[in-house]
């Protein structure tokens, strides 16, 4: 069997200026810390980053930067794509200065667009966004008299998910709020990088313990610290 295990910095190595990242969490609740510290440390630039957010800047949790917020203080980010933004002024900011490209998608929309890529489908329909700016440039169908919007898949060079628990192989599950994102990135990237606060040997636990199928993951990386929800 591929070993799996790196370090963070081994993981976060193929990562390359200009690639499209996805990261998990929702406002750093679920979101791998300790990769997202590594790849600052690597200091890759003009990243498209597919998120539900901006993460959380200091100045909003008193300490530090959280989540997706430490690439955008960064300076790593040319365009984001999340659907809720307001929580960082920095993207404010750089969409009107013209520095950030920031596209904005419903989130039950974001979280079916990275679905399609994972399942291999050609994109989903939905009624969110008809008849506003959502809708702008996109193909819409009517069905049954009600008319939808063709929301085309999201998919990634690399996703960096975090998981509560994971075996060796990779297969894994979340716990509570920190589910989010997590298990339908895990499915719709090139390259997986699987942060855990736990790590199991293969058989260890009950299979019935995970989610998520540990073919999706290319990398594991230990050390995530106990999120306290």
């Amino acid at each position: 069997m591929i070993n799996k295990m790196r370090t963070a910095q081994e993981a976060v190595a193929g990562i390359q200026d200009g690639m499209t990242v996805m990261v998990g969490g929702f406002l750093g609740t679920g979101t791998p810390e300790i990769l997202i510290d590594a790849l600052v440390e690597k200091g890759v630039k003009h990243l498209t980053v597919i998120a539900n957010d901006g993460g959380l800047p200091a100045s909003v949790t008193g300490t530090t930067d959280r989540g997706v917020a430490k690439l955008l203080s960064a300076g790593m980010i040319d365009h984001i794509i999340a659907s809720h933004v307001g929580m960082n002024p920095i993207i404010g900011k750089g969409m009107n200065d013209g520095t950030l490209k920031c596209t904005l998608v419903p989130q039950g929309s974001l979280a079916e667009k990275i679905r399609a890529a994972g399942a291999g489908l050609g994109g989903v329909l939905t009624p969110t966004g008809v008849g506003t700016i959502i809708a702008d440039g996109k193909e819409t169908l009517t069905i049954e008299g009600r008319e939808y919007l063709l929301e085309l898949p999201l998919r990634a060079d690399f996703a960096l998910c975090r998981a509560s628990i994971c075996d060796k192989f990779g297969n894994f599950s979340c716990a509570k709020a920190t589910k989010n994102f997590n298990h339908v990135m895990a499915m719709a990237a090139d390259t997986v990088i699987l942060g855990a606060e736990k790590v199991v040997e293969i058989g260890e636990v009950d299979v019935d313990t995970f989610t998520t199928a540990g073919v999706y993951v290319n990398y594991i990386v230990g050390g995530e610290q106990p999120w306290q929800i």
